[in-house]
């Protein structure tokens, strides 16, 4: 605690007798008993808030962790972690070359001379999705086959 001896204490003891007497030395005993109390509910109080305090900045740093993740693009961080050099992704953007191929007559899209129509090449067609199943006698039949009218003769 404070490094004291027995032999210390005792001197302590001896004085304390002789200068403040048998009569008020349980007394005097007491009082310093209670201040010693006060001051370790201080001390305790102190150092709890002390880690209280700890305690709230370690969550403020862990919400600024949240906050940093939250935030960030996983899809770059991903492209970045595959691809460091971008050489990946410059390997796959389109060139002149490609271009030329896809694109014989120079442009995606060109207007017919004439008619003035949008022709597109057969790499820019959507797929056809296929046909569907007709059932007889339903709903979705009778709404897909567009019904036949008789014609006069």
């Amino acid at each position: 605690m404070f490094d004291f001896s027995w032999s210390e204490l005792l001197v302590i003891a001896l004085v304390a007798l002789v200068v403040i007497g048998p009569k008020d030395l349980p007394r005097v005993l007491r009082t310093a008993g209670k201040w010693a109390g006060k001051a370790r509910s201080v001390a305790n109080e102190f150092r709890s808030s002390i880690d209280q305090m700890i305690r709230e900045s370690e969550l403020e740093e862990m919400r600024k962790e949240v906050e940093k993740v939250a935030t960030t693009d996983i899809g770059h961080e991903i492209e970045k972690s595959v691809d460091p050099k971008g050489e990946l992704h410059a390997s796959l953007q389109p060139t002149e070359l490609t271009e030329a191929i896809n694109n014989p007559a120079g442009a995606s899209e060109t207007s017919g001379p004439s008619t003035g129509e949008v022709v597109t090449t057969p790499a820019e067609l959507p797929a056809r999705e296929s046909a569907p199943s007709e059932k007889v006698g339903s709903a979705e039949a009778a709404e897909q086959k567009p019904e036949k009218t008789p014609t006069a003769a």
